[in-house]
């Protein structure tokens, strides 16, 4: 059995390094990347492990720099980042004709997406805007730019950002705003 296993199993509760109880913010994604780690490890996996750990560096990177534990949307997007990133990384190994390593990057991004939640659909995006657009009563003359901020910020209070595509929004921000003025 290994030494620390063995300090593992001896210290009791209250001073072991990873308590559960200590935890201020929502773990559950937190806790089940720590499992599939543990899972990838146990079985060999080195694909997933090593890009699990990535993550979970990413993430403790994140708390150390925001001085406290993150939220499970934090790390979301983290993971949804992540994800492109490989995505990114795989099309320029796919242009620089390296298949392989594109394939091992594409392997790791649906690795990371199982993590992901389901983004909001542009259906469902257009009737909180909607919705956000009739709460508010934004004068013809107002400025655009600030009558977009206002918009932004009530959306945003309704929908978590690790739900949506930031640039569908904005887009579909811009056509509702389009609309009402003609």
């Amino acid at each position: 059995m290994s030494a620390l296993r063995v300090r593992h199993l001896l210290l009791p509760s209250s001073h072991r390094v990873f308590s559960t109880a200590s935890r201020e913010s929502t773990p559950e994604i937190r806790d089940v990347l720590q499992m599939r780690v543990k899972d990838a490890m146990r079985a060999k996996n080195t694909t997933a492990s090593t890009t699990l750990r990535s993550i979970l560096a990413e993430i403790n990177t994140a708390e150390k720099v925001a001085n406290s534990k993150i939220s499970s949307s934090s790390i979301i997007n983290i993971i949804r980042k992540a994800s492109a990133r490989r995505h990114d990384a795989a099309a320029q190994y796919t242009q620089a004709k390296r298949p392989d390593i594109a394939e091992k990057e594409l392997a790791e991004a649906s690795l990371l997406e199982e993590f992901l939640p389901p983004l909001l659909s542009s259906a469902e995006i257009d009737q909180k805007i909607e919705d956000v657009l009739t709460s508010l009563s934004l004068a013809p003359n107002d400025d655009p730019r600030k009558a977009t901020g206002r918009i932004f910020k009530e959306f945003y209070t309704q929908v978590d950002r690790s739900l949506v595509d930031a640039e569908l929004v904005k887009n579909r921000v811009n056509l509702a705003l389009n609309a009402e003025k003609k």
